[in-house]
């Protein structure tokens, strides 16, 4: 009786353990919450309110502000994170933490000069959580076969978090302003802090790379996916801000930045009025109009790769992102307005989820023997910094939104067909491919033009000196096999 009663204790117990990968997915809602009560609440903010030129250069110089993070630090202070236990999970608080501060510095200075340092200091620590939610991801799932499936998980969960966060805060901002909205995000930020508590503290990478695992990395296959990953990475940032300047307003038709500031000066020494170039703006639900099609574009992204990835490639996946990326940007071109923001919303969020599941898939199953936290990691900080880049380009060149969209469909275009004839379409290709890295890399071989017999003697080595093909492994044991992947041909043998 009493062993019984224990047993059911111990399975009640197990029904109410909380599973590595829900307690990470439960601190990114929170996280991606938070994000967008943000964006929500800079609605509001000076930043609709100033020069729009002014504010292109401002957002411009935060934006390579943002750069020395992931160009400098991450190098330096991802291999420490990976081998410290727990490092990764204390980057997701941290980030939390301080992104609870800085939404409450938001309250007081979101009209003051200071908003632009702050809402780019939002900025890195949103992309300092996503290289370290990246890098816990392969940790938290039981199987590398979970693996994707787990990551569209994610990105499913963003995009519900988003609209339950989105929808109250436009009403908190309609009806309490933009500081109650950043007051709530401050709470959230606090709470995805604690939730993030409950993460395992685990390590990602306790040692360093294999010359196997930079062998497979560098394959073809995965440098061919990483560069049309980056592509989709800044164009995400380019779509970005140019929708935010274009929905904005400011297009200047003649000199700009500094030619401007010249002129404002001039006219003011000469007793004329500043001239108002804040024109060519949408309304604000405009802006609301392209997050909205940032959400569905996420959503179908998450809900639609899974599918075709029983039918595709996870290379053909990636580039009819592209295609799609390129088809949508068009539409957007020719239709403008609140309907070419949603479409190119809705691209850029398609896009990049598809983009970034087959991705990971293309990795996980190309470099086997690679540590996928510590190499999500790295590629992650890659791609934020392809992000910066794109955000620069419409910063610093005022081009109207129609510009923009039909510059992505034309650049879109022109990657997707490189990928598409780059690419290597017959996965036992890149199986034989991989297999072969991991022979060079981790056994001597020799050639030889007929079978091996493991019988017959060869000729003497350092390691075998009877040149009996046993070495130091003994007279009384076994010659050793062939090595993994070697053919019937006995041209790679151990």
């Amino acid at each position: 009786m009493g062993t019984r009663t224990r047993a059911a204790r111990q399975r009640g117990a197990e029904a109410f353990v909380v599973a590595p990968f829900t307690r990470l997915a439960r601190t990114h809602a929170f996280s991606v919450a938070g994000d967008a009560l943000l964006a929500v609440a800079l609605a509001d903010s000076l930043f609709f309110n100033v020069d729009p030129n002014d504010a292109r250069w401002k957002v411009a110089a935060y934006l390579v502000l943002t750069i020395a993070p992931f160009a400098v630090v991450a190098p330096f202070l991802g291999p420490l994170m990976d081998r410290l236990t727990g490092g990764h999970r204390y980057m997701i608080i941290g980030s939390a933490v301080v992104r609870a501060g800085l939404m409450l510095a938001l309250v007081r200075y979101v009209q003051g000069p200071v908003l632009f340092p702050l809402a780019f200091a939002m900025l890195v620590m949103a992309k300092t959580y996503a290289v370290a939610k990246s890098a816990l991801v392969p940790s938290m799932v039981k199987n590398q076969e979970a693996l994707v499936r787990s990551n569209a998980r994610l990105s499913l969960l963003a995009g519900f978090s988003s609209a339950a966060a989105g929808i109250p805060a436009v009403l908190l901002l309609r009806y309490g302003g933009s500081g109650v909205v950043l007051g709530l995000g401050a709470i959230v930020f606090v709470v995805a802090a604690i939730v993030g508590t409950q993460i395992p503290a685990v390590r990602v990478a306790p040692r360093p790379p294999e010359p196997i695992e930079k062998a497979e990395l560098r394959s073809a296959g995965i440098v061919l996916a990483a560069t049309a990953m980056g592509y989709l990475r800044g164009v995400a940032g380019f779509i970005t801000l140019l929708l935010a300047f274009a929905l904005r307003g400011g297009i200047d038709p003649g000199p700009t930045a500094p030619g401007v500031q010249i002129g404002h000066r001039v006219r003011e020494g000469l007793g004329f009025e500043q001239l108002d170039l804040a024109v060519g703006g949408a309304p604000a639900w405009h802006f609301g109009v392209a997050l909205i099609g940032v959400g569905l574009g996420g959503l179908s992204g998450s809900l639609g790769v899974p599918r075709l990835r029983a039918s595709f490639t996870e290379e053909r996946i990636l580039a009819m992102a592209l295609i799609a990326l390129a088809a949508l940007c068009g539409l957007a071109a020719l239709a403008t307005g609140a309907a070419g923001a949603f479409l190119a919303g809705f691209a850029v969020a398609l896009a990049g989820t598809g983009g970034k599941q087959s991705f990971d898939a293309i990795v996980q199953r190309d470099a086997p023997d690679a540590n996928l936290g510590r190499t999500f990691s790295r590629f992650e900080s890659r791609f934020q910094l392809f992000w910066v880049v794109g955000a620069l380009l419409p910063s610093v060149l005022p081009v109207p939104a129609r510009v923009g969209y039909l510059l992505v469909t034309v650049s879109a275009m022109f990657v997707g067909v490189s990928y598409w004839f780059g690419r290597r379409p017959d996965p036992r290709a890149l199986a034989h491919e991989t297999m072969t890295h991991r022979i060079w890399a981790r056994v001597p071989i020799r050639r030889s033009g007929r079978a091996a017999e493991p019988s017959a003697a060869g000729p003497a080595t350092p390691d075998d000196p009877s040149g009996n093909g046993q070495g130091q492994r003994g007279a009384g044991q076994p010659p050793l096999p062939l090595g993994d992947g070697g053919d019937a041909s006995g041209e790679v043998q151990r």
